[in-house]
């Protein structure tokens, strides 16, 4: 997950003091706020360990593809137990559309295993206890606690959020944790949990990876990565004008 270092970016952003970032920071938040009111996961679920498989299967795949392939999973499989006693094989053919899915069915099947014995068959609520599940990262750690136990004890950074942080300066790191680190920082705990959702939102309707749509981005003017200058819309003249 390596920034887009290709990229050119406004130079006043290297030496912007760390004050003057986190009021710009703050800016962006509040206008993506506005811009994507009804932020949430793109995941179905309806349980936190749902949501948890949901999570790992989105691992390089989309979360349309993954809520095409759970739809089917979550009437077959309602519960860890019923994972550990699917057929070798199995589980692999039943998620085999969102990819990587050898991993994917034994990061599914350790994570199971590791919930039935050591925490009753239900999903823990802390980022420490989370971390023992295999295949279970902070990112995945985050997406669990922020939308199924409304924690915010970080920041899910996924390629999206990655690439964004990059383009408005928030963080210079490639390594995922180091970037949350950084986001930590800058937004209050309390925003922790949108912070995620927005910049993914802006990432997939505007902010693209290719081509981003600058000129109707509404922080274009406040992300030294910018490639156009922003348009906004004039108001109308009145009729008496």
């Amino acid at each position: 997950m390596g920034k887009p270092k290709a990229e050119p970016r406004a130079s006043w952003v290297d030496e912007e003091t760390f004050d003057a970032k986190k009021k710009r920071a703050s800016l962006i938040l509040r206008r993506l706020e506005k811009q994507y009111p009804d932020t949430r996961t793109a995941l179905n679920y309806t349980t936190p360990f749902e949501l948890l498989v949901a999570t790992v299967l989105s691992a390089q795949s989309t979360d349309k593809m993954v809520n095409i392939i759970t739809e089917k999973l979550f009437q077959k499989y309602r519960s860890p137990e019923d994972y550990l006693k699917a057929k070798p094989g199995e589980l692999e053919q039943d998620i085999k559309a969102s990819g990587f899915f050898n991993q994917k069915a034994k990061s599914i099947r350790g994570l199971s295993q590791k919930l039935v014995e050591d925490f009753g068959g239900e999903v823990p609520g802390t980022m420490e206890e989370l971390l023992t599940l295999p295949g279970v990262a902070r990112k995945t750690a985050n997406v669990v606690l922020g939308n199924a136990f409304g924690k915010n004890f970080g920041i899910a950074v996924d390629t999206h959020v990655h690439r964004l942080s990059w383009r408005f300066g928030f963080s210079d790191h490639d390594d995922p944790n180091k970037v949350e680190q950084d986001l930590m920082k800058l937004f209050s705990r309390a925003k922790w949990f949108k912070v995620s959702h927005l910049l993914i939102d802006h990432g997939r309707n505007v902010c693209f990876a290719r081509n981003p749509n600058c000129a109707d981005c509404v922080v274009n003017e406040l992300c030294p990565a910018a490639r156009v200058p922003a348009v906004r819309k004039r108001a109308k003249p009145s009729p008496s004008a």
